[in-house]
């Protein structure tokens, strides 16, 4: 059928594509329009040719192009072309060649000019789509009871209302369809009396479900008035598709007085359905339904408990908090872990104050969970409470605080959490501080003076600890930090000089590069050299650098490297390096039995980036790799892009 409802993911990719039409359109100035020019495309020109002046005219025709366009309306290949031109002419005589086209096309030709006669809402059209209702072509039918509906004219209007209850069963879900647009026709411009009218009659006709539902928010709709019971209606029912119309009504109706009967009738509604209202009378943001969300978090079915929660979190503010934080110690999982996540997100005034306050005299489970939510909020406020529970008895009480001070102390405060790692009073507690000063250090915003002042940590103490340290020192970054990590590269220690060798391998700015490539000329261990080296080369090919700088970098990598394995990770650095150069330093493998056909595989790599520009290079270099008798496939490209060079001079 033609007319029906299209569905929103496929007008929501409509304007995708669109968006997307016109940004690309819009990335370059546009051509000078001919109109002229586009006329005499679709009086001689080829198919494809009229298809795209069609597109053209439709962004920039006028009335002019018109006479050119009416004749495609008949063509089974353009029609629809003609039609998207036509649809967009701001003049009559679109509209004069649409409803003549009409009283002459049969089939789908017609159906596609009378769905176009809909989209321009031409009210002259109204008598011949009116005659066309009782068509014994059912898609034609059911295009004219569509269009009708979105011209909205009266006439028209009165035929949809009288056809519906004996238009045949095949073109009743269109002529349903043209009431619905009516009626949101009239409501939009004031008349709600015409709209209820047209729904109700959708209402009593024996129509599609997908209508009824439609009419039965639309009645609604047009009936403020006494909408509270008629949803109350719809909640109650059993049917979860109309049940889903009552939530959306009840979200998108505002008063007080829909307000207090939903609240009314939550005592009423089964269990199963519960949540759900609860959840569509938190949407209505009215401060009114606030002390009954309270009292639905407080006790009652766990989905129930869930859902005001949730909304609690979302609309309770402040006051909402006493609530939230009994149901996060609540013996139910879900609800506590729901209640956290309600309090970690809420927003409002007062609501970190109500937490510090509680936090200053609760105990036990509650204390526990404040603290996490004094971390999560960032509540800096609370780090004087936060300093007093790191030193609880409880272990997860203090390991809870020493992680929240993480996300709360800032840089001057920051030595105490150094200290923290570096003696701390339980072995317990060490992993927690660790975790905590790696938090506070990577969002401090002098990353050097945050370094400096955790330095020490990594230069003395126990493996463990500095090794810790020098973790947190790598993820901060900076200069600081990659003189202490390049020191423990080199310290006597084992462990520490294989940490600091891995973190440097792994380091993420090119200030390492000198460290790293020093590092694999002098190293003692030869796993180091290894280590260091690919952290070098590493660099050259994932960092954004200039062409000179990575081509310098493979030049002294290729000169460390004692192995293959590394040679072969320069080469593919190479590849990406377009130019004589990097030809140059792949060719000088050529002569390594174990790279051969490496680097004759990088050479030509390079080469096909080049050959348009230099064919010279490619010519004499693909001559070396030809020359070097690598294997046939290689010889054979190799001889291909050497043709391909010489053909192009």
């Amino acid at each position: 059928m033609h007319g029906f409802i299209v569905p929103l993911k496929w007008a929501c990719l409509a304007l995708f594509v669109l968006t997307a039409t016109l940004a690309t359109v819009s990335a370059a100035p546009p051509p000078k329009f001919d109109e002229q020019q586009q006329i005499a495309i679709l009086q001689s020109g080829p198919p494809a040719e009229k298809a795209l002046a069609c597109k053209r005219l439709a962004v920039s025709g006028t009335y002019k192009c018109v006479p050119a366009l009416a004749p495609l309306l008949a063509d089974e290949q353009l029609s629809s072309w003609a039609r998207i031109a036509l649809e967009a002419i701001p003049d009559s005589a679109a509209d004069e060649a649409l409803r003549s086209a009409a009283g002459k096309l049969k089939g789908r030709l017609l159906v596609g000019v009378i769905n176009s006669i809909g989209v321009r809402r031409d009210v002259n059209a109204v008598d011949l789509l009116v005659a066309r209702l009782g068509d014994s072509d059912a898609e034609v039918a059911a295009a004219s009871a569509v269009a009708l509906g979105r011209i909205a004219a009266p006439a028209g209007v009165k035929a949809l209302e009288s056809s519906l209850a004996q238009a045949p069963p095949a073109v009743r879900p269109s002529v349903a369809q043209g009431c619905i647009l009516a009626a949101e026709r009239a409501l939009s411009g004031g008349n709600a009396e015409e709209a209820a009218q047209l729904y109700q009659a959708v209402l009593r006709a024996e129509v599609p479900k997908p209508y009824r539902l439609a009419a039965m928010r639309g009645s609604v709709l047009a009936q403020k008035a006494g909408a509270a019971p008629m949803i109350l209606g719809y909640l109650r029912s059993d049917d979860k598709d109309v049940f889903a119309v009552g939530l959306w009504l009840a979200r998108e109706i505002q008063g007080p007085e829909l307000t207090a009967a939903l609240i009314a009738e939550l005592k009423n509604i089964p269990a199963a359905k519960q949540a759900a209202v609860v959840s569509a009378l938190a949407d209505r943001n009215d401060p009114s339904a606030l002390p009954a969300l309270l009292d639905a978090a407080k006790a009652g079915p766990a989905p129930v408990r869930i859902a005001a929660i949730e909304s609690l979190g979302k609309v309770g503010g402040a006051t909402a908090v006493p609530v939230l934080l009994a149901a996060a110690t609540d013996s139910n999982e879900q609800v506590a872990n729901k209640a956290i996540d309600a309090l970690t997100d809420a927003k409002g005034d007062g609501i970190n104050e109500a937490l510090v306050q509680q936090l200053g005299v609760a105990e036990g489970k509650l204390r526990n969970v404040l603290i996490q939510l004094a971390g999560a909020r960032y509540i800096t406020a609370a780090k004087p409470l936060l300093l007093k529970a790191a030193d609880d008895a409880n272990p997860d009480t203090r390991s809870a605080a020493v992680i929240a001070l993480g996300a709360t102390i800032d840089q001057a405060e920051l030595p105490w959490l150094v200290a923290r790692m570096a003696k701390p009073p339980r072995a317990e507690d060490a992993q927690p501080a660790r975790t905590a000063l790696q938090m506070a250090a990577v969002r401090m915003p002098d990353r050097e003076a945050c370094a400096r002042l955790i330095q020490p940590a990594a230069q003395s103490g126990s493996a463990e600890q500095r090794i810790a340290a020098l973790e947190i020192l790598a993820a901060v970054g900076g200069q600081a930090a990659l003189q202490s990590v390049a020191a423990a590269a080199k310290d006597a220690q084992p462990e520490i000089q294989d940490a600091g060798s891995r973190l440097l391998g792994e380091w993420m700015s090119v200030d390492a590069a000198p460290i790293l490539l020093d590092l694999a000329k002098t190293a003692a261990d030869n796993k180091y050299k290894i280590r260091a080296l690919r952290g070098y080369i590493r660099l050259a090919r994932q960092l954004d650098l200039p062409g000179p700088q990575r081509l310098a970098m493979c030049r002294e990598a290729l000169a460390a490297a004692q192995r293959p394995e590394e040679k072969r990770l320069v080469l593919d650095v190479l590849r990406r390096l377009p130019g004589k150069a990097s030809i140059d330093l792949a060719l000088g493998l050529l002569g390594d039995p174990a790279l051969k056909k490496d680097a004759a595989q990088a050479v030509l790599a390079i080469a096909e980036k080049v050959v348009d520009n230099n064919k010279q290079l490619v010519i004499n270099a693909t001559q070396q790799v030809i020359d070097a008798g690598v294997d046939a496939d290689v010889t054979e490209r190799a001889k291909a892009l050497q043709s391909q060079a010489r053909g192009s001079r």
